[in-house]
């Protein structure tokens, strides 16, 4: 079995931009263009997320191409749908990936990702530091809501999700970020 490097990484995404990639264990995982509905959920909670933080200046809103060098014994580079991390973590922006796990992460299932590889990787976060880590099902329209040593939380549609220990005052209804669905009178 390879044991593949950051260095490897960093040559095959130079060879190949246009595809997404993860180390992980020491194997590269080329990481296939998802659904569209799933993107339209993880880009409506960066946007939620962006429009919280910025003007508050908290930290830093990454999208799904961030990657983040976990600080594991195979020094995995991983990417979560959005993260999150605090100013004070990480005060100037970085070219290369962030040698640091994001304080809130988020990830969101497209139609072909795995239930258990998407709560494995959430853990793999959780363990490394991370402090909250939210599974968005839109089959489902559920969220779970991850914390080290503690029972997940599920949200539904009619729920909020608050994290106030990162993000006082922020709210997100749970409905506000499934992908719309139109009519044919909104049109007109």
């Amino acid at each position: 079995m390879p044991s593949l490097t950051v260095k490897d990484l960093e040559k095959l995404q130079a060879e190949h931009p246009d595809y997404q990639m993860e180390l992980v264990g020491g194997e590269i995982i080329v990481m296939s263009p998802s659904g569209l509905e799933s993107d339209e959920v993880a880009a409506a909670i960066v946007a939620q997320l962006s429009n919280w933080v910025r003007p508050r200046k908290l930290g830093r809103v990454t999208a799904s191409s961030g990657g983040f060098r976990l600080p594991n014994a195979d020094g995995d580079v991983r990417a979560p749908d959005a993260s999150f991390i605090l100013a004070q973590r990480l005060p100037r922006p970085t070219a290369d990936y962030a040698e640091l796990v994001p304080d809130l992460i988020f990830e969101v299932r497209s139609k072909t990702d795995s239930l258990a590889k998407l709560r494995q990787k959430i853990q793999v976060f959780l363990e490394l530091g991370t402090q909250v880590g939210v599974l968005v099902d839109p089959r489902t329209r559920t969220m779970e809501v991850y914390c080290l040593n503690k029972d997940k939380v599920i949200l539904r549609d009619g729920d909020l999700l608050e994290v106030p220990e990162l993000l006082p005052g922020w709210q997100l209804p749970v409905v506000d970020v499934w992908a719309p669905e139109f009519d044919e009178e909104d049109f007109v």
